[in-house]
């Protein structure tokens, strides 16, 4: 009988052990700094949005030697465009290419990655996106259409048929990178504090942590600006808020 007591109590030293471990463990991964990938994307974003190409340059230099492939470079920047147009998108093609050029004549042969998976076409796109929209947000998009989506429908259908539908299911970039580069592109070309407010939330959802969105915004100063991170700032502090 004593034996069999000192074995349970001795079970459970374990298990309270194993678990304090583990529970370090995940509170380590929740605090950890964004990777060099990750903060590549950012000022990547963040440059090709504000159109300062002298800057892109070294930024795509320092992805690409950080680890991200030539695939995941190109979906970033084909990715902002449906925040800030094609003619910021279109200047950072062509500046990404200048620098490939550079790097293939100097002897680097950087990994051209993997392309995008076909996208089953079960569903009509709208409900495909309706659905991508679904799990960012973490809440149902049904009922009826509300504010700018019912004052102007067509706009509705373009957002989740393309962006989220066509965008978004592209899988070259996860769902956390891609908001890491829609709140990037938000910050650099301000005014629009509602849809960076919704997507620093989506963020959250995604798995970023408030440590690591304010480490975001460390960054968007440093390639954007004080004014920029400023107001980014405000905005996340906002957010953070709201979610305690």
């Amino acid at each position: 009988m004593k034996r069999l007591t000192v074995r349970i109590l001795m079970g459970l030293i374990v298990i309270s052990f194993l678990s304090g471990n583990l529970y370090s463990q995940s509170k380590v991964e929740s605090n950890q700094a964004l990777t060099a990938r990750l903060k590549s994307i950012i000022s990547i974003a963040a440059y090709t949005a504000k159109g300062d190409l002298s800057y892109l340059k070294p930024a795509l230099n320092k992805g690409l030697d950080a680890g991200l492939s030539i695939n995941e470079i190109k979906e970033v920047i084909v990715h902002l465009y449906a925040y800030c147009g094609f003619p910021r998108s279109i200047r950072g093609l062509q500046t990404f290419m200048e620098v490939l050029e550079v790097r293939k004549a100097r002897g680097i042969n950087d990994k051209m990655g993997a392309d995008a998976s076909p996208i089953p076409w079960e569903q009509p796109k709208y409900e495909r996106g309706k659905k991508v929209l679904d799990e960012l947000t973490k809440a149902p998009q049904e009922g009826t259409l509300t504010g700018y989506a019912a004052f102007a429908p067509v706009i509705d259908t373009f957002l989740k048929e393309h962006l989220f539908a066509d965008i978004f299911e592209r899988d070259v970039l996860t769902y956390t990178e891609r908001e890491l580069v829609t709140i990037s592109v938000l910050s650099a070309i301000g005014g629009v504090e509602p849809m960076l407010r919704s997507h620093l939330s989506i963020s959250l959802n995604m798995g970023l942590t408030p440590a690591q969105l304010n480490e975001f915004v460390g960054i968007i100063k440093s390639t954007l600006g004080e004014k920029e991170a400023e107001d980014a700032q405000a905005v996340l502090n906002e957010v953070l808020n709201n979610q305690q």
